[in-house]
């Protein structure tokens, strides 16, 4: 099947990787396992997954290459904050042509979600998340696939940065923990059977 369920056709010359699949977070050890960087942990597990490791390159970003026998695609960890994201996906996408927005997956932190939810969506609104917000503007789209990890609200607005940003409850950690893999296991089904697929499997559960 082709990639986001696209009918089947000959890939651009010269154009080596199918899709780009970028986790936001925050660069720094003191942003470590927090709400705002369970994308991170994504990227981490599906570089684990394909034994790839991340090196940094010139598109502010920590970037491996993944070339399975049907699919290569890249994955990257912007290292320019959660707010800046974009400028970090829009010089990728460029430089290795991944040309059609659709064939770009983000997998972010979401407050709209219960903690530990898991959630495939295409396009949509940014629902004031800043990372989203940046990447749109560099890529003149919101159209890109979305990987959805609920992180819960915070108790008041004035607080959602300490909420993702702080320190997490060992329980609700152990919730995030099982929702990174299980959005990890998303971004696969993704790349191997489409967006649709995905989305049926992932948001049923």
């Amino acid at each position: 099947m082709a990639l986001f369920g696209r009918s089947s056709r000959p890939e651009r010359r010269g154009t080596p990787f199918s899709a780009l699949v970028v986790g936001v977070g925050n660069p720094g050890r003191e942003y470590e396992r927090s709400r705002h960087n369970v994308g991170f942990e994504v990227i981490d597990e599906l570089a684990r997954r394909s034994k790839v490791v991340l090196k940094a390159n010139r598109d502010k970003a920590l970037v491996a290459e993944v070339h399975g026998e049907y699919l290569h695609y890249l994955l990257a960890k912007p290292m320019t904050y959660v707010n800046n994201s974009g400028q970090a996906v829009g010089p990728l996408a460029r430089r290795f042509a991944v040309d059609e927005v659709e064939r770009i997956v983000v997998v972010h932190d979401e407050l709209d979600l219960p903690p530990g939810t898991v959630r495939v969506k295409v396009g949509g609104g940014l629902a004031g998340h800043n990372g989203l917000r940046s990447i749109t503007q560099h890529l003149s789209s919101q159209d890109f696939v979305r990987v959805r990890i609920g992180v819960g609200k915070p108790p008041s607005k004035e607080r959602g940065g300490d909420h993702v940003l702080g320190r997490i409850p060992a329980a609700e950690r152990n919730l995030l923990d099982v929702a990174v893999q299980r959005a990890s296991d998303a971004v696969e089904l993704i790349l191997k059977h489409g967006a649709d697929t995905a989305m049926q499997q992932t948001n049923a559960e």
